[in-house]
Parts: structure tokens; C-alpha cells; sequence
């Protein structure tokens, strides 16, 4: 069982310097949520914001690997714990329970209330210090984490949800009942990503339509959210976040650079304060 380094006594309260807090849901594993999130994160910060990601998704923290920032220890202030920061302007901080391993290898063997005292903790703990935007980087599903970091956030009047979807009937039937849970709960979802939509040739930019396609910006009108975008299954993107480096310095004329860029602005369209 992995065992968290440290621990800290509950600091106080550090989200009422947040602007802006957004969750990235999926209704399933391995449709891209954290590449996602982290694109995402990436994007507000080159357009000149001050961001946090923060990586819920206790037995698959793979944020700190995407950023390339595996194995650095995170670092305690009078406050709380400070985030693990990207770059040397700090102009994007990181924190997730991989941090917080001996071993990254270490599986998080731990049963609900462990994870929902862990989630409240990174919740609680971490000092973000005047962020403009907090992404949160969910796990899959509707499960008891999910409902913890919803109660624990209703007081900030979160932003709302972006919703990660493949192209495939599964994807989409799990995405639908993603849907339902954040109307539960009373969460405004901002609206719908289809990830992996096609295939981009990393030579010529031609979209080939691998699996199949549509099937998110359906299901956004057929519940009436609006639909951000499709974002093309990348052979550049996937390397740049296996080796932690920042896909969209590097690839400003991708076709998926596009795409991203294309996600954001319909965000910020659909959310004026956003």
C-alpha cells in the first residue's frame, strides 16, 4: 500500500484567492481527460494567466509526468503546501498525490475514506496564491471522490465542467450519464470535448478518421451544452507529454494546436467571466 510522505494539520482556507475553478470530467478511463486538462492548463497560461492543476485522480496521477515534473518533492510554507511549479516564473503550479509517493511506482491502495480525506486535504492545503484559473484534473466516473470534491467546492461557486469524450458509442453513452451526475449535483457543465477525433498525420496535418466521429458534438445538442471541439489523436502531442515538454511552444502549426487553441476560445465564448 503507498503511504504518502508527509502529511500536514489542515492550514486554513487558500480558494478564496482562486478567480476562476474549472473540473475536467470524463464518464470513462483512457479518453484523454489529463491530456486534456493539461492542454488546457497550458493554453490559459500562455495567454498570460496565472494557473493551477490540480490532479485529483488518486490512483493515476499522471499530471506530474506530462509536465515533466516526476520526482520532485513538494515543499511546505507556514500556510499550507506550495505546488510544484512548471516554470521559473511560477506562472503554472501543479500539485497531485504523485508527489507525495516514495515510489512512483507505488499503487494507491486505499479504500473511499482515505481518498475523500485526501482529496479535502489537497482541497484545503494547498496554497495557491492568486490564481486566475484552478483546473482540476478528475478521476473517471461518478464515483465517491467525485461527490467530495463537488461538496467541497459548492461554497466557491465553481465555473462548472468540461466534458471528455471519445468518438465511440461507449465513450458517449458513459459521457451521458456524466451529464446527469454534475445536474445532480447542480454543476453548470461548460460543455463537450471529443478527444481523439481522427487521426493527425504528423507529416502532412491530413485528419483521418480512425474510429469514428460526431458522436460528442451529438450528444452536446441532444442535451443542449454546447460543443467545444474536436481535438485530432496526435503522434506529437503524444510524445511531447510522454517527455514533458510543452506541446504547444513547440507545435504552434499543428492542426491540433489549432484545435486547442479553437476549444479555448469557444470556453471563453461560452463563459463571458471565463
Amino acid at each position: 500500500m503507498a503511504v504518502p510522505r508527509k502529511r500536514l494539520e489542515s492550514m486554513g482556507d487558500h480558494l478564496n484567492s482562486v478567480r476562476h475553478v474549472l473540473l475536467v470530467l470524463s464518464g470513462k478511463g483512457g479518453v484523454g481527460k489529463s491530456t486534456v486538462a493539461t492542454q488546457l492548463a497550458l493554453g490559459l497560461k500562455h495567454a498570460g494567466n496565472k494557473v493551477g492543476l490540480l490532479d485529483v485522480d488518486l490512483c493515476g496521477p499522471s499530471v506530474p509526468k506530462m509536465f515533466g515534473v516526476e520526482g520532485m518533492d513538494i515543499h511546505q510554507s507556514p500556510e499550507g503546501w506550495l505546488p510544484v511549479y512548471v516554470n521559473s516564473d511560477q506562472g503554472l503550479g501543479v500539485m497531485s498525490i504523485g508527489f507525495l509517493l516514495e515510489d512512483r511506482e507505488d499503487a494507491v491502495v486505499w479504500r473511499g475514506p482515505k481518498k475523500n480525506a485526501m482529496i479535502k486535504q489537497f482541497l484545503s492545503d494547498v496554497v495557491w496564491r492568486d490564481l486566475d484559473y484552478l483546473v482540476i484534473d478528475t478521476p473517471p466516473g461518478t464515483s465517491d471522490e467525485h461527490i467530495t470534491v463537488i461538496e467541497s467546492l459548492k461554497s466557491y461557486c465553481p465555473d462548472g465542467a468540461l466534458l471528455v469524450t471519445t468518438p465511440q458509442g461507449v465513450a458517449i453513452g458513459d459521457v451521458r450519464r456524466e451529464l446527469t451526475f454534475c445536474r445532480k449535483v447542480g454543476i453548470p457543465v461548460l460543455g463537450i470535448v471529443e478527444n481523439m477525433s481522427g487521426f493527425a498525420c504528423p507529416c502532412c496535418g491530413e485528419i483521418t478518421n480512425i474510429f469514428s466521429k460526431g458522436g460528442g458534438e451529438a450528444l452536446a445538442k441532444q442535451a443542449h451544452v454546447p460543443f467545444l471541439g474536436c481535438i485530432p489523436l496526435d503522434p506529437t502531442l503524444a510524445q511531447a507529454s510522454e517527455e514533458g515538454k510543452d506541446f504547444q511552444t513547440l507545435f504552434k502549426e499543428s492542426v491540433t494546436f489549432a484545435a486547442l487553441t479553437k476549444v479555448l476560445d469557444k470556453l471563453r465564448a461560452v463563459d463571458k467571466d471565463f
